[in-house]
């Protein structure tokens, strides 16, 4: 039986064709909310047949997606621990953004790559994960940020959940020609290059390696439309010596550990002079006024997060010494107390996305409320190390 063409039809402009070797693949670009690219992806899959399927999902994303109960394995204490709690709220923050999208257009976001994997399952095609593990993009994004870049990422980020813009299928099928998509990529590059390079650059080379290493002559890519033109560009290179290095997260360099430990040892060392200088007392003085300019401003933080009261106190106790080690924040001392004493409600993991588009949701979920505790508990600490110290060098140089 002679085997059909491949492509056997057609298809609209979201459908590239590559020839890979001996290989082809079709390049199906999606807009994550959109109905339209969840009828083109079944169409494409069910009408060719492919060998395999490569999906734009890591393995952390595809569960999300497939499992409705995913808060019950997710294990608050042990995030802080390993001191993923930013990692998770901006995670948070992007998928409330695109869930808000996806119920203006009736739609739930990342539906075209569920569809991939579900009509592969039902003609028993194999389907290949082929995305980096989004919280090494994440962690690799934030590393790679400058102090004030992080402050205008975050920025974004939030004013993006609160925004009330309506968006429409036309608009939408506009963002997903290219010479658009070209003309935002090249705005992000000139405001957050190093964002654009983690988030857009480094996932072309990583899925476009992936998508070689599956098996098979005729495949089936289901990727986001921002990501086609750097895939079909990466797919005739040997990126392979690369994958390592960009599936890492870079460890923090030998100047940032010792910028870390300066404000700690500058302190410790200038209430040891004043000690020396100017007596016991005045050393005592200085030391006093750091301890309460750390405690005050972090337990105020922890009141205005509407903090358990043991969180507030563990702020008020936990922010002078947490200050003089860069090891951990206040912001984890109190977030961690805050789970212990108040944890999230099973509702409140299922309706975060839509409280995270309201002022009064961030006080009203307990899940969010242990954001803010952990983001106003760290602001104060950090504003009251500076008060702090200014005071002590001010006190050490009269």
């Amino acid at each position: 039986m002679l085997q059909k063409h491949f492509p056997s039809k057609e298809y609209p402009a979201d459908v590239c064709v590559i020839h890979h070797q001996d290989r082809t693949i079709l390049l199906v670009g999606t807009a994550h909310i959109s109905q339209e690219s969840v009828s083109l992806v079944q169409e494409v899959i069910e009408q060719e047949q492919p060998d395999g399927v490569c999906i734009e999902l890591d393995e952390k994303r595809y569960l999300a997606l497939t499992e409705k109960k995913r808060w019950q394995s997710l294990d608050l204490k042990q995030i802080i621990k390993d001191k993923q709690l930013s990692t998770l709220m901006v995670n948070l923050l992007m998928a409330s953004y695109q869930k808000k999208l996806g119920k203006q257009l009736g739609v739930q976001p990342g539906a075209e790559l569920l569809a991939a994997a579900h009509y592969a399952g039902k003609q028993n095609i194999p389907i290949t994960l082929c995305d980096r593990d989004v919280r090494i993009t994440l962690r690799r994004a934030w590393q790679s940020t400058s102090l004030l870049k992080k402050g205008y990422l975050l920025l974004t980020l939030f004013s993006s959940v609160f925004d009330k813009t309506e968006i429409s299928e036309e608009k939408l099928a506009n963002l997903k020609q290219k010479d658009v998509l070209s003309e935002l990529m090249g705005e992000m590059g000139e405001i957050l290059p190093n964002i654009k390079t983690v988030l857009i650059d480094e996932r072309d080379i990583y899925l476009s390696e992936k998508i070689k290493a599956t098996k098979g002559n005729r495949l089936v890519a289901v990727v986001g439309a921002g990501h086609v033109v750097g895939i079909k560009k990466q797919l005739g290179v040997d990126n392979s010596g690369l994958l390592n290095g960009i599936n890492t997260i870079p460890p923090v360099s030998k100047g940032w550990r010792m910028a870390g430990w300066s404000l700690p040892l500058l302190i410790i060392g200038a209430i040891i002079t004043i000690g020396l200088q100017k007596g016991s007392a005045d050393a005592g003085a200085s030391l006093l006024y750091w301890i309460l300019a750390n405690s005050i401003p972090s337990a105020i933080g922890a009141m205005i997060a509407l903090g358990h009261p043991l969180t507030i106190l563990g702020a008020l106790v936990a922010a002078p010494i947490t200050s003089l080690t860069p090891v951990i924040g206040a912001g984890y001392v109190a977030a961690f107390i805050q789970v212990m004493m108040s944890p999230p409600l099973v509702k409140e993991f299922e309706t975060v996305g839509n409280d995270m588009g309201t002022v009064y949701g961030w006080w009203q979920n307990k899940l969010l409320r242990i954001f803010l505790v952990f983001i106003l508990t760290g602001l104060g600490s950090s504003l009251g190390s500076y008060i702090g110290g200014y005071e002590i060098i001010k006190n050490l140089i009269h």
